[in-house]
């Protein structure tokens, strides 16, 4: 047509696309013309939606969403198009009628095409679609019916279930049962049209498209519409009106004429053919004259296709044949039966229907009764080759590996076998009918029977009660009653019986009979003795078939049997009555004993066992009697004498194995006997001592039904059987010292007897006698007991064992149970024993779990009356008060206190779990579980008490101690927990339980009694696992463990908060110690400050009730003083004050002093009055109590009480110096600054006693006080300075500070000597992380003139003076100190003095001659890098496992904590001292760390130490703007205590960042020497976390510089990370511009030309690669390289030449100039560079003239 930029030909008017052309079209002729598929009418029945202008009045009648739906199922994508359909069906749900009806003109073409599509899921969905449209539309779907019925037809008939279904739903919808043959019949021919269509006319390329559609998807569909439309031909005939049926004959004799449609019956797919079988079916029921006249390819085309057997289409086949064999007798004429039909058949027979047996065999009588003369002829071989071929279908595989697939067969062949004997037996000639009678009997049923004898699956199918209903048919068919053909069935019952007997006898009489063969034949008399009892599994429920086998006109009995297709009877049979059966019993049973007498034949004598269970007569016993019948015996009862005289001498044969067969033999021959002769008989059996199994077995057998039980009643109860059972417990109760004893296998039997007999009780009565019972569960408690007593109970467990089995069953079995004394003996028992661990009972996991199930089982037993109550003696009461013994008196660990809580607390759930909510059983138990008032105390006394001194360091108590000594506070508890802290796991965990237990069941919780005061307890438990801190490892262990089970909050959810105050308050003021914590941590967690303040104040008001003090109630008040009012507060303070001051010389003032320093401490409001007042009588104190001050005292011979009162002292004037520093004189401010130092010279004293809490509190408060004083004098403003005394602040820096200091600082060392242990729990290190935050503002002077011990190492190179020398030898070892605090502290006072180190290395330095060769390396302080060496061989050691990356998570407190803690301390250090030193010092020190390695371990180890993603503690994973550990600076806190663990990780990323700024060479050249996965995890880390930290602080510090260059600017440009340096000189102007890579700083900087002038080329590229140089080799700032890079261009304006070597004047390393010069050529060159010229060329000659250089 041309391409779209061609000139349009002149006078062209046609439009130029469609939309204009349809315009067009509109405006000339008014409507658009109708193109294929499109219509403008509304009378078109296919109509596609329209969608084109011009068509306005069809647009209007669809509603656009409708429009959207239909057009979306056009398209290609399966998903749209289901979407649409589903859209569409909800629409028409939702939407009005009228709406909907508007779609209608266009739905048939649209529902044609996707009611058939390939997706079932869209065919499903269109078919529900539908429903709701004809719910919708009802009525006005009727002049569309035609355009859709033929597709509908189809639908309902598709291959995908739900979709059919859903299609046949729709179809109910729009019309009813009555309705839809009318609806058909008017639709008739259009249904048709398209099923013609499809069968005949249709292929699969014209079904769907090829180009679009693939061809296995063509296929699929075109198979599915073959088989939709073939089973719609059957739907359409089974549902049209009969008046329709004669022009439907005509129809479908079209459809059926041609070839074509008969090729169906072969066609290769299975449902394809099915279908089609299925529609002939209908057509011979429905259309029988077509049926016939198309019967010349019809009856060939079914009968000819029973080999067919897919499972899709057998079924239909032989329904087929059915039909076609029934309703065309002349069918025969049509097919060969001899050469076509009959061979196939025989074939699919012998194998077994091939898996198909349910659905042909049920077919095969039926058709049997149709088949006429000419086909059967001659008879007796039709008959043979046909049963034959049947019986060998049983031994196909399918059929022998499918037990419903054999039983199916069997059923046909007696069926059939029974029709055949039937139908002969009435035919007139008697001859020719009894031989084909007995053909069938001898030849075929019997040889069946005898293959069943010895198949087990046959045995267990229908075939015996099939054979013998048919046998009792025949009984009655030759009975008097019968009138037809009575001899004749007669002769045959005789014939079966005779031949029968002879099988029998032939199997049986052979001394090597086969068992499995006895065995049948012993379950086909079974059967045939009683038919009742057999099990009718295998009958089958067989669909019917509707056609008729008898002419309407038979009336014969006969032929009703013949019709019945299944016949096997829905009631029980009779069993045979005739002589013969009999006979045959009697012949097998003495044929039996004679092989028993004559060969001892066991497999006979379990055959005569069998035969006795069902044949147990008076006649059967006579027989066995006479056959060896002497004359002597004195008993008339044939029974009694069997037993007696061979069955009791058999039984005591101790050579049998098997028993169970002569007890069944037992108990047949006594259901001949009477009571008092079983009775007899069982005593003496009972009394023979015969093996014990044999007596299980006995009592089982009589226990198996209700008339044996009371026949054998007198015996179970009699005392023969009780004195037995007796002796036999007592026997293998007994405890033997090898494990061949009484728990062997061999006595397994009797313990399943004890059992049985214990467990086994019939209408609430005892198997055995009441009495035996309780004598047999007493040997057992007594031997349970035993278990306890021994030392080593492991060969004894088998017994235990055993003896758990039995009392588990009876317990569990028996009602009431026990109510025995002795059965709660047992249960108490074993309660103790599972409330021990194995250490005491030496009982395996699954033996005390097994104990723990028969616990349960006797409580559940217990307690379920409800009548039940804890009385004294009684198992509950018991169990509490053995638990409570063993709480108060038995040390437990923590295993331990699980077992018993574990015991308990399954007393505690089964109590729950069974009692009602009124019961009162569980609160006794738990009364009697709880301790007393005094076993409380006794337990809380037990505790230990160094508990005391964390909250006393901690200033939270204020607590006395009698007599403290070293041991006192070393004691270390063992893994044994307290009584106390056992009593309360146990009670809170019980307390839960009961609580869980009785929500979980929707029960109303029961008032347990005291359980506040057992609440109270728990948080008092709880409170002193907090303040031992958990320590040691068993309390933690403990604490977890209430954790875990919930009591971790102390279950104070159970009580009003009021309630449970009240308890704690009363404890507190009463007793006071712990319980003031506890009281504490219950307040103040709780907010019950504010929440309960009226509650609070009513339990002290009023407040001076506390007082006088008492130790408790001064506790009490600490705690609640922050709580109290104002007002009351204030009322403590002039209480308190007026103790103070009205003192008398025997006062104990430490209460009033005491109760002031709380109320102060709580910010209380004091007038200056009262605080003068106060001052004042401590400044008498001083003048007239020295002694209460403690000024050089001895404190190891000080009371607590003493330590106290001083406490308080130092306290309050720490509270002057922060709160009232303004108001003291000059004698007040000497008062006190003179006291502090004479404290603080006390404790200097007193290291030694350090050990004590108090003392330790005492040095702590002193140099608390120092700090207080020491930020005041530090930070206070000069107004407040200017208040102060004139002299005092000179005084301060003069004299105390030189006096604090003196003291303090050889403390750390003389604390460290003393105690050199620091996991010693009397290690002081609340002591010295007081002395560090003092020590942390120590002024570097006060460091420079230390009067510290001199100390000196030998052979030590140092430059320092003494005493920065002596402050290094003397605290650098202690970075290694496993003390934080010191630690910290150590590296505080440090780094006060690093910077002053390079200085004293300045003149060493220069001294140095430059001849030394390579570069000259100095080291840093020689004792810092002792350390660092110490700590990085055990670094090495400790990080030797992980890999670069992998991130080492170091747990606090630990040693390797510690040593890797010193190790980034001491770096952190030496940076410090790099950093510090000027850059030719830099050089020498890099160079000495080069030689050393020591920054190459470093780093790896640093790589090891810091975390993958080092996000700042307290920020999400992922914020935006993140802080991490390089954004933040580290705050070293001595006193830090929270987030320990993540101070390690923040140091290493702290060491790292100070090493890549400070020495960024060192750092790039070990980076490129790393392997690549190093070296890239390293680049990954830098380049994300550091790089843009390190940038920004480059280019901020450019910005920032405060360093000014002749001659020279430098700028900065933050966003393109670069820096602009511009040099000018007269007239020479040069700009470098230098730019920081993303990986700053393991890339190399990249320096680049700006603008130059005057300025030659060669000496610009050597100044740019000079400048490049220095930034990528200096280790320093970019601003320092600058300053180099400017220093080395001013000397070469000033005349020094460069040196030649590497063309700079000034080297880049040790930043020297060049001073060697050639004798010859007279250049001067680096020392260094020829050092490296000389090494590398392996020459001496000049690098310039080649001349030796000399």
């Amino acid at each position: 047509m041309g391409g779209k930029n061609k000139q349009r030909t002149k006078g062209n008017v046609r439009p130029s696309s469609s939309g204009r052309a349809a315009e067009v079209l509109t405006r000339e002729g008014g409507a658009i013309p109708g193109f294929v598929g499109f219509d403008t009418t509304l009378t078109s029945e296919l109509s596609y939606v329209p969608a084109l202008h011009g068509a306005e009045e069809i647009d209007n009648l669809v509603d656009a969403d409708f429009r959207l739906v239909l057009r979306k199922l056009s398209k290609r994508d399966v998903v749209t198009r289901l979407k649409a359909v589903q859209d569409f069906g909800s629409m028409c749900q939702e939407r009005d009628a009228e709406d909907v009806k508007g779609v209608l003109p266009y739905w048939p073409r649209i529902y044609c095409k996707i009611s058939v599509d390939h997706d079932r899921r869209i065919r499903e969905a269109t078919q529900l679609a539908l429903e709701q449209l004809v719910l919708k539309v009802r009525r006005s779907l009727a002049p569309f019916l035609k355009s859709l019925m033929g597709h509908w037809i189809l639908s309902q008939c598709d291959t995908y279930t739900p979709a059919a279904s859903a299609a046949r739903r729709a179809f109910q919808a729009a019309f009813s049962t009555a309705k839809q043959p009318e609806a058909l019949s008017f639709c008739r021919d259009e249904i048709l049209n398209v099923l013609q269509d499809v069968l005949l006319k249709d292929t699969a390329d014209t079904l769907s498209d090829p180009q679009s559609v693939t061809e296995e998807e063509r296929e699929a569909k075109y198979m599915r519409m073959l088989t939709s439309s073939l089973l719609g031909v059957k739907r359409l005939l089974s549902l049209l009106p009969q008046n329709d049926m004669m022009a439907m004959e005509q129809r479908l004799a079209l459809l059926m004429s041609p070839a074509k449609f008969w090729k169906y019956s072969r066609h290769k797919a299975p449902q394809v053919r099915g279908a089609f079988f299925e529609m002939l079916c209908a057509v011979c029921e429905l259309t029988p004259e077509l049926a016939q006249a198309e019967a010349a390819r019809l009856c060939p085309a079914v009968l000819l296709s029973i080999d067919d057997t897919d499972p899709l289409v057998l079924p239909a086949v032989w329904e087929a044949v059915l039909h076609v064999v029934s309703r065309l007798p002349e069918c025969w004429t049509h097919v060969n039966a001899k050469k076509g039909f009959l061979p196939k058949l025989w074939a699919l027979l012998k194998e077994g229907g091939k898996g198909m047996a349910k659905a042909l065999h049920p077919n095969l009588m039926p058709f049997l009764s149709k088949l006429p003369q000419q086909v059967t002829n001659p008879a007796l071989d039709f008959y043979t080759t046909f049963f034959t071929s049947l019986i060998l279908g049983i031994s196909s595989e399918r059929a022998a590996s499918s037990p419903s697939e054999s039983a199916v067969i069997v059923t046909s062949i007696v069926e059939c076998l029974r029709f055949c004997i039937i139908r002969h037996a009435a035919e007139d000639e008697e001859s020719h009918q009894r031989k084909i009678c007995s053909m069938l009997i001898s030849q075929q049923l019997l040889p069946l029977l005898e293959m069943a004898l010895e198949n087990p699956t046959l045995q267990n199918g229908p075939l015996f009660l099939l054979v013998t209903e048919m046998l009792v048919s025949w009984e009655k068919r030759a009975g008097p009653e019968s009138k037809d053909s009575k001899d004749v069935f007669h002769g045959l019952v005789a014939d079966f019986w005779e031949e029968l007997g002879l099988v029998f006898i032939r199997h049986a009489d052979n001394g090597e009979a086969n068992p499995q063969a006895l065995e049948g034949i012993s379950a086909l008399l079974q059967v045939m003795r009683y038919p009742g009892r057999v099990n009718r599994r295998h009958a089958q429920k067989k669909k019917s078939v509707k056609i008729c086998l008898s002419e309407s006109g038979d009336e014969d009995g006969d032929g009703v049997e013949v019709k019945q297709t299944e016949l096997v009877a829905a009631t029980a049979c009779s069993s045979p009555q005739t002589c013969h059966f009999e006979k045959v019993v009697r012949q097998l049973v003495q044929l039996c004993l004679v092989h028993v007498n004559e060969r001892c034949s066991e497999r006979h004598l379990v055959f005569l066992s069998l035969l006795l269970q069902s044949f147990h007569t008076s006649n059967i016993f006579t027989t066995l009697v006479e056959l060896d019948d002497k004359g002597e015996g004195t008993v008339s009862n044939p029974a009694v004498r069997f037993l007696l005289e061979r069955v009791v001498p058999w039984l005591a044969d101790k050579e049998r194995m098997e028993t169970e067969h002569l007890v069944e033999m037992v108990f047949s021959s006594l259901t001949c006997c009477s009571q008092q002769e079983t009775t007899r008989i069982l005593n003496h059996i009972t009394t023979m001592g015969l093996h014990c199994g044999i007596t299980l077995q006995i009592i089982q057998r009589a226990c198996v039904d209700h008339d044996t039980l009371a026949s054998c009643r007198d015996w179970l109860k009699g005392s023969v059987l009780g004195e037995h059972l007796l002796g036999l417990t007592q026997e293998i109760c007994k405890v033997r010292p090898s494990r061949s004893g009484s728990a062997s296998p061999t006595n397994r039997p009797s313990w399943t007897l004890i059992s049985l007999v214990l467990s086994q009780h019939h209408n609430n009565e005892p198997l055995i006698g009441e009495v035996y019972m309780e004598k047999i569960l007493e040997k057992l408690h007594a031997t349970l007991s035993e278990t306890k007593s021994l030392s080593d109970a492991g060969n004894m467990e088998p017994l235990v064992s055993f003896i758990c089995d039995v009392a588990s069953t009876f317990f569990s079995s028996v009602q009431d149970c026990l109510l025995l004394p002795s059965a709660e003996d047992l249960l108490l028992t074993v309660f103790q024993l599972i409330s021990q661990d194995q250490t005491h009972t030496y009982l395996s996991d699954s033996l005390l779990d097994k104990m723990g199930k028969v616990c349960v089982a006797g409580i559940k037993s217990l307690v379920q009356n409800s009548e039940y109550e804890v009385k004294e003696g009684g198992f509950l009461h018991s169990a509490a008060l053995w638990v409570k013994s063993r709480l108060l008196t038995v040390s437990l660990d923590v295993k331990s206190l699980q077992y018993v809580v574990m015991a308990v607390q399954s007393v505690v759930e089964t109590i729950t779990s069974v009692c009602d909510q009124d019961s009162t059983v569980l609160t006794q138990f738990f009364t009697h579980l709880m301790p007393s008032v005094t076993g409380w105390t006794k337990l809380r006394q037990a505790l230990p008490s160094y508990w005391v001194k964390t909250p006393l360091l901690t200033s939270r108590y204020r607590g006395v101690c009698d007599t403290p000594s070293v041991d006192m506070w070393k004691l270390k508890m063992s893994d044994i927990l307290p009584g106390h802290l056992c009593a309360c796991a146990l009670l809170g965990k019980v307390a839960r339980t009961t609580t869980l237990s009785y929500s979980k069941n929707n029960k109303c919780q029961p008032h347990l009694p005291h359980l506040i005061h057992t609440v109270a307890e728990l948080l008092y438990a709880l409170q002193w696992c907090k303040e031992v801190e958990y320590t040691p490892a068993i309390v933690s262990t403990y604490h977890s463990l209430l954790t875990e089970w919930g009591l971790s909050e102390g279950l104070q959810g159970l009580f009003a908060t009021g309630d449970l105050l009240e308890t704690l308050y009363s404890r507190c003021v009463e007793l006071g110690g712990l319980w003031s914590l506890t009281l504490e941590n219950y307040i103040h967690p709780n907010n019950l400050a504010y929440t309960l303040s009226a509650s609070l104040s009513k339990l002290y008001s009023p407040v001076d009730s506390l007082l006088p003090v008492t130790q408790s109630k001064l506790s009490t008040l600490q705690v609640l003083c922050p709580t109290l009012s104002q007002e009351d507060r204030e009322t403590l303070v002039t209480l308190a004050t007026a103790g103070i001051i009205n003192w008398e010389e025997d006062d104990d003032v430490y209460g009033c002093v005491a109760v002031l320093l709380c109320c102060l401490q709580a910010d209380t409001q004091v007038e200056e009055e009262v605080v003068q007042a106060v001052l004042a009588t401590m400044m008498e104190w001083r003048n007239r109590k020295e002694d209460w001050f403690l000024f050089g005292s001895d404190l190891s011979k000080a009371t607590t009480q003493q330590l106290n009162l001083t406490l308080e002292l130092m306290r309050f004037l720490s509270w002057l110096v922060k709160h009232w520093p303004t108001v003291l004189n000059s004698s007040q401010w000497d008062f006190l600054l003179c006291a502090m130092l004479a404290w603080l010279e006390t404790v200097s004293e007193n290291v030694s006693s350090l050990w004590n809490p108090w003392v330790q509190l005492f040095a702590c408060e002193s140099a608390s006080l120092v700090v207080k004083l020491s930020q005041f004098f530090a930070s206070s403003p000069p107004d407040v300075l200017e208040k102060l005394p004139a002299e005092l602040e000179g005084e301060w820096r003069d004299f105390f500070l030189d006096g604090i200091y003196n003291l303090l600082l050889p403390m750390p060392v003389k604390i460290t000597e003393a105690f050199k242990e620091p996991d010693d729990p009397i290690f002081p290190l609340a002591v010295l992380q007081s002395l560090g935050v003092v020590l942390s503002h120590v002024p570097p002077q006060q460091l420079n003139q230390n009067n510290l011990p001199a100390k000196f190492i030998a052979d030590q190179k140092t430059n320092l003076p003494q005493p920065l020398q002596t402050l290094l030898n003397t605290f650098c070892p202690l970075l290694l100190f496993k003390a934080r605090p010191l630690q910290v502290t150590v590296y505080h006072l440090l780094a006060k003095v690093m910077p002053q180190l390079p200085e004293c290395d300045g003149e060493g330095d220069g001294n140095k001659s430059e001849d030394e060769g390579d570069e000259t390396s100095l080291s840093p302080p020689a004792a810092l890098m002792a350390v660092l060496s110490t700590c990085e061989e055990l670094c090495d050691s400790i990080l030797a496992g992980l890999q670069v990356g992998e991130f080492a998570l170091v747990s606090p407190h630990s040693v390797e904590f510690s040593c890797i803690l010193g190790y980034l301390l001491a770096w952190k250090l030496l940076l410090t001292f790099f950093k510090s030193s000027p850059s030719h010092l830099r050089a020498h020190y890099a160079q000495y760390l080069k030689k050393t390695c020591s920054l190459n371990k470093l780093l790896l180890h640093l790589f090891k130490l810091m975390p993958e993603n080092p996000i700042y503690l307290g920020q999400g994973p992922e914020p935006r703007d993140s802080k991490t550990f390089f954004t933040e600076s580290l705050t070293l806190a001595v006193d830090k205590r929270d987030n320990i663990e993540w101070e390690l990780p923040h140091l290493a990323c702290s060491v790292y960042y100070s090493t890549v700024q400070d020495l960024p060479a060192m750092v790039r050249l070990w980076w490129n020497s790393q392997e690549k996965r190093v070296s890239g995890a390293v680049e990954k880390f830098t380049t994300k976390h550091v790089s843009p930290v390190l940038s920004a602080a480059e280019i901020s510090s450019v910005h920032g510089s405060m360093q000014m260059f002749d001659s020279m600017t430098v700028k900065a440009r933050s966003a393109a990370r670069e820096v602009i340096a511009t040099y000018s000189v007269d007239d020479i102007f040069i700009e470098l511009v230098i730019q920081l890579p993303q990986n700053y700083p393991l890339g190399s900087i990249v320096v680049e030309s700006g603008r130059r002038v005057g300025v030659s080329v060669q000496q610009w590229r050597n100044w740019m690669l000079q400048l490049s140089t220095y930034l990528t080799h200096q280790n320093g700032s970019i601003m320092e390289g600058l300053a180099l890079w400017k220093n080395n261009v001013d000397k070469r304006f000033e005349g020094i030449e460069d040196c030649m070597i590497c063309f700079s004047v000034i080297h880049g390393s040790n930043y020297s100039l060049p001073k060697k010069a050639c004798r010859t050529c007279k250049k001067k060159f680096h020392s260094a560079c020829l050092y490296k010229w000389f090494t590398s060329s392996n020459k001496s000659t000049c690098p310039l003239c080649r001349e030796t250089f000399f």
